[in-house]
């Protein structure tokens, strides 16, 4: 049956794309197919060939299952050496030859090691020179792949090299089968081993085993820790199995040549070029030593990598913004600049051609004057949570004291501080929604949509449970001690057009304030920033590939994102071309530093630069490197009291800070003849690779023609960030704000899908102009806003909506309905129609209640994916949602009176749910890793509590299946499940 099955299909195949249907050729090659299935048999047949396989759990191997491996009957394995005498090149053609043939031999494992017992027992002629694990991962598999013979056999690398998660996620992802990492392996076991105590057994994890199995412990925790690295840089990348990771080659290069990465590392991107081959032996032979390097990768240490960050920059930094002494920090600034390369722009210099020979001082009176300068200045998103109260609220107060903006980061902010000086102007609006309330987004001037984050990309914010103190999670809507992840994607944005709506919403809650859109430095951030400027955002973010202060682990500060520098200038280029730069600011962060950094970025694209571990610094960061640990020695990124107090920063040191920087500044325009920053935008004809660079820096540095001629003045109108007022047709505006406004407290309205957003203007304006009345009136009361409508309400109808206003909809309802709920009361019911049953449709649209602080909302019907999902203190009920229901809720109740999809509750933190499992497969359709499953008992208080909700669900949507639901209580009591977080078993 499979056999002609399978003919079928080939005829129908060739029958579609030939005219006539099949020629001689092909149908020979028809028939040839068929005969060759015909004498195998039926291709569907179990055969004991194919159980003959070699199963691992994990990509991770020791040494122990090497030995196994060279030793299983059946799947002959060849080791081939990484020692190599000659040349690099020639070396990996051998690699690759000696690969090729030992497959063709019969071999199905190649194993590629550097250990010297094992890999130059069969070697002559080497010089003790190792090719590159990653190098002979590259070339082997692309020589068997070229060969069509890579399915068929097993690729693992034995090196002593690999020892990050990192390592071994670039290995896999360029072919590697597996990895075994001898070295690491052994100085795990020999720290295990050491650990011990010679006395009685302890009670820490390690001591607490006996002494002849310490060693195992301790490599199974690293393989254990490897492994979940593993899964979480797999999962920041959307893929679930190591099978489509496996040569993926889902990277990024910096610093590597054309010529490399088309021979070895095709179809990866190497925006600015760098080394080759030739340069890679160069290093090799030089680093002829068997003492491993002291590192300093994470934290400085002498001879070590270099930081930018040294002990003598720290003081002079420190010391110059404390005792206002701007020659210290022109030494600190000096050093960074003629002494670090650790950075592309240290590999760029001011074209001398342009350098003015007057004293800087000269056109000090021309240029841009300090106070203009500080204003492009803002603060980089770091939460309140990730930092300390203390430190959070410096930086808020020093900005706004020099007429720039803090960014509150994402993680809410204490309503106490907004319309203070302690208030930060700029609020994120990221992923996990924590703390967005009406009242948050009107205390803003700046809106800033994290889509991502240069140092993590993939990953969003994540403090962990530590960090989570009473305080953190009442501003973060969530449970004490629970870690919050904010993990892509954003459940609201999925394409461009879902981020248009987040931008419309943002402006509809508060006109007044600027829209960015933070993204990541990567190749082809350009595209993404010209949709982002049409989907009428203000600023466009270009975040750099350093930083994550306050609450990231170490390993997501590491080996994720590109330089600002490529991606800033793609941007900048990319939006003169198709004529939009004058739609939009360009914003940057990433470790900028000094005067230097900022006019290189200015001539790059750049009108705004934003800082963060640098404020940091200035307040009394002494770069101990363990932010998320929370046990900050100077009290800056912990929660604990007992550290907290020792935060010495006052708001002036962050201050002098920026106007030093300012100052620097003017000195370097000055230099160049140019009067302010506005004149520096783009003029990347001033600047050029320093001599001997191996980097290029032509793309980077190409001059884009695209739109009209527009001067760089940033007063003129045409140059200023044109934020098209989108609210001006806003329903709200029409329909409901000049009725509030005469006194009326209850609407009717018609409403249809065009009109978008409707009450996120309406809400804003009460907070604005009334919050006190209408969030205090109870229902009823003449302060109380009811609205009635009727229609079909389109994208996120009661976004926001704030306490005191109830919107009843007698129709259907679009997307994000409730979206980050604030109070108010949402109640959906269909129109009447004696053959339409509400419990059979879907009546309201996907993403319900996203990010939900407060209120209600009553569905009479079901709704779409993602219902609840980020809900934090809202309560909901539907007659049945679709998949991914209730997903990293934290809080709240929700109530589902039918069928839900698949995935329901992953992630899920805190608040309850109910749900009637009338077919009694709600553990299939369950996350069970997140939450546990529990019958409602008669007469216990979920029996009270949820029929008290379906009684509301009735009074106010008149329900006909919550009506039958009651009135057999009895009966259909058993058939309700109560979900709970795990962790609240």
């Amino acid at each position: 049956q499979g056999r002609f099955r399978l003919f079928d299909c080939f005829h129908q195949l060739f029958a579609q794309v030939t005219n006539p249907p099949i020629d001689p050729i092909r149908e020979e090659l028809v028939m040839s197919i068929m005969t060759y299935i015909g004498n195998q048999g039926n291709i569907l047949d179990e055969t004991p060939e194919h159980a003959r396989l070699v199963k691992m759990t994990r990509p991770v191997l020791t040494d122990d299952e090497m030995r196994r491996i060279r030793n299983i009957p059946d799947f002959p394995a060849k080791t081939l050496s990484l020692f190599f005498g000659g040349s690099l090149e020639d070396a990996l053609k051998r690699l690759a030859a000696d690969a090729l043939a030992a497959v063709k031999g019969g071999a199905k494992i190649v194993i590629l090691s550097d250990r010297e017992s094992l890999a130059t027992k069969d070697t002559k002629d080497t010089e003790g020179k190792r090719i590159p694990s990653l190098l002979a991962v590259a070339a082997v598999n692309k020589s068997l792949a070229d060969a069509g013979l890579r399915p068929s056999v097993g690729v693992i690398v034995e090196s002593g090299e690999v020892c990050e998660v990192h390592h071994f996620a670039v290995l896999l992802g360029f072919g590697a089968t597996a990895v075994n990492p001898w070295l690491a392996l052994e100085t795990v076991s020999e720290i295990g081993r050491a650990g011990l105590p010679r006395s009685a057994v302890e009670t820490t994890a390690l001591h607490a085993v006996r002494p002849e199995t310490a060693p195992y412990l301790a490599t199974s925790n690293y393989v254990t820790a490897v492994c979940k690295g593993l899964m979480k840089i797999m999962s920041k990348m959307g893929i679930s199995t190591l099978r489509s990771y496996r040569s993926a080659k889902i990277f990024e290069a910096v610093g590597l040549g054309p010529k490399l990465m088309a021979e070895y590392f095709e179809g990866v991107v190497s925006p600015v070029g760098g080394l080759e081959l030739e340069d890679l032996e160069e290093m090799i032979s030089r680093g002829g030593t068997k003492t491993l390097s002291v590192g300093g990768e994470y934290r400085a240490r002498k001879g070590g990598e270099e930081h930018l960050w040294t002990p003598q920059r720290l003081v002079d930094f420190r010391e110059a913004v404390r005792n206002d002494d701007y020659a210290r920090f022109h030494r600190y600034t000096d050093d960074l600049d003629r002494a670090s390369r650790v950075t592309l722009r240290s590999q760029l210099e001011f074209n001398p051609n342009h350098l003015t020979t007057q004293p800087p001082n000269h056109l000090t009176i021309e240029v841009e004057p300090v106070d203009s300068i500080v204003k492009h200045f803002v603060g980089g998103a770091m939460s309140l949570g990730s930092l300390s109260p203390e430190a959070h609220e410096t930086i808020a107060l020093a900005l706004n004291g020099l007429g720039t903006m803090s960014n509150s980061g994402e993680g809410g902010e204490n309503p106490e501080r907004f319309g203070t000086d302690k208030n930060s102007a700029i609020k994120q609006v990221a992923s996990g929604r924590f703390g967005v309330t009406i009242e948050y987004l009107r205390s803003a001037k700046d809106l800033q949509i994290k889509l991502a984050q240069g140092a993590k990309p993939g990953e969003g914010g994540q403090l962990p449970a530590h960090k989570v103190n009473e305080f953190v999670a009442r501003l973060r809507h969530a449970k004490p001690g629970t870690p919050l992840i904010s993990p892509p994607p954003h459940h609201d944005i999925y394409s461009i057009e879902d981020l248009a709506q987040l931008v419309y919403d943002l402006k509809c809650a508060n006109p007044a304030a600027r829209v960015s859109v933070k993204l990541v430095s990567e190749a082809g951030v350009g595209t993404i920033a010209a949709g982002v400027a049409k989907a009428h955002a203000d600023v466009v973010v270009i975040s750099g590939f350093d930083g994550g202060t306050g609450a990231a682990p170490l390993t997501s500060v590491k080996h994720t994102g590109l330089p600002w520098e490529p991606g800033l200038a793609e941007a900048h280029q990319t939006l003169v071309k198709n004529n939009l730069r004058h739609r939009v600011k360009l914003q940057v962060d990433g470790q900028l530093r000094t005067g230097r950094d900022i006019v290189i970025a200015a001539m790059l694209g750049a009108d705004e630069f934003a800082f963060g571990t640098s404020m940091l610094v200035s307040l009394g960061c002494i770069q101990c490197r363990n932010c998320n640990l929370n046990c900050c020695p100077v009290g800056i990124a912990t929660q604990k009291e007992e550290l907290r107090c020792k935060f010495a920063g006052k708001p002036e040191h962050l201050q002098r800070y920026f106007r030093f920087l300012a100052e620097e500044v003017r000195e370097v325009l000055a230099s160049l003849g140019l009067r302010s920053l506005a004149e520096a935008r783009g003029r990347t004809d001033l600047l050029k690779a320093v001599d001997g660079s191996r980097f290029d820096f032509g793309d980077v540095l190409a001059q884009r023609r695209g739109e009209a001629e527009i001067g760089n003045d940033l007063s003129d109108p045409r140059n200023l960030c044109a934020s098209v007022s989108l609210c001006d047709e806003n329903y709200d505006f029409r329909e409901l704000i000049p009725a509030v406004e005469k006194g009326e407290t209850e609407l009717k309205r018609a409403i249809a899908n065009r009109d978008r957003s409707v009450g996120a203007a309406l809400s804003g304006w009460l907070v604005a102009n009334h919050e006190p009345a209408y969030a205090k009136a109870p229902a009823g009361k003449p302060n109380h806003l009811t609205i009635d409508f009727t229609g079909v309400a389109g994208q996120s109808f009661g976004a926001f909506l704030a306490k005191g206003v109830e919107f009843n909809l007698v129709g259907e309802a679009n997307d994000y309905v409730g979206k980050s709920l604030s109070g108010g009361v949402i109640t959906i019911k269909a129109q009447d129609n004696k053959s339409f049953r509400p419990e059979d449709n879907v009546i309201a649209g996907n993403v319900i209640a996203y990010g939900a602080t407060s209120g209600a909302i009553y569905v009479n019907g079901q709704a779409g994916e993602r219902f609840g999902i980020r809900n934090s203190g809202a309560t909901l009920v539907a007659e049945g949602v679709g998949d991914h229901g209730c997903e990293y809720m934290t809080g709240g109740t929700a109530v589902v009176l039918g069928p839900v999809g698949v995935n329901f509750a992953a992630g899920m933190t805190g608040g309850v749910a109910y749900v009637y499992d009338e077919k009694g497969d709600m553990d299939l359709n369950c996350n069970l890793d997140s939450v546990d499953l529990f019958p409602v008992e008669a007469g216990s208080a979920d029996e009270k509590e949820l029929l008290a909700l379906i009684d509301e669900h009735i009074s106010r949507t008149g329900s006909p299946k919550a009506k039958r639901l009651v009135a057999g209580w009895a009966d259909v009591r058993p058939y309700f499940t109560k979900v709970l977080p795990a962790h609240r078993r």
